[in-house]
């Protein structure tokens, strides 16, 4: 699991730099032709590792379900994430990578459901969950890349 988690801080390390390095009207602009923005990117990736490690192993998440509700799959961004959130948000992104260790090496994971993700993954054991994290944390990154194109 070692590696899993170093790819996962990395990751989250990426998305930090967006949050540092662009205004709050740029994180919430959503450009002609897409559908999304780069907060709502960022706040995503957040909500889905919760779903995918936390609640598919029948924990509870470990995030405001306001947050839940407005990053889930299926949600779309509105362009008015107030500055609150976006530091809500920025705390999150690093506070869960080191929560989900700490609960790893306390071993309080103990059970998954398993789950079949709408792109045809099958993620059977908990180990499959965080792998697949950093995968579907991958194609968020390479949506903002695209999206920073146009700011």
């Amino acid at each position: 699991m070692d590696a899993t988690f170093r790819i996962w801080e990395t990751s989250r390390g990426l998305y930090k730099n967006f949050l540092d390095s662009y205004s709050l009207e740029q994180l919430n602009t959503i450009p002609a032709g897409m559908s999304n923005n780069l907060i709502w990117n960022i706040g995503h990736v957040i909500v889905s590792q919760q779903k995918l490690v936390y609640a598919l192993s029948g924990l509870p998440m470990h995030i405001p379900d306001s947050l839940f509700e407005n990053y889930q799959n299926g949600s779309q961004p509105d362009g008015k994430t107030s500055q609150a959130e976006v530091d809500e948000i920025k705390q999150l992104l690093l506070e869960m990578v080191e929560k989900t260790k700490v609960d790893f090496e306390a071993g309080i994971f103990k059970e998954f459901h398993p789950y079949q993700t709408k792109t045809g993954f099958y993620l059977g054991t908990w180990k499959e969950a965080m792998e697949f994290n950093n995968y579907h944390e991958g194609i968020h990154l390479g949506i903002m890349m695209s999206i920073k194109k146009f700011l």
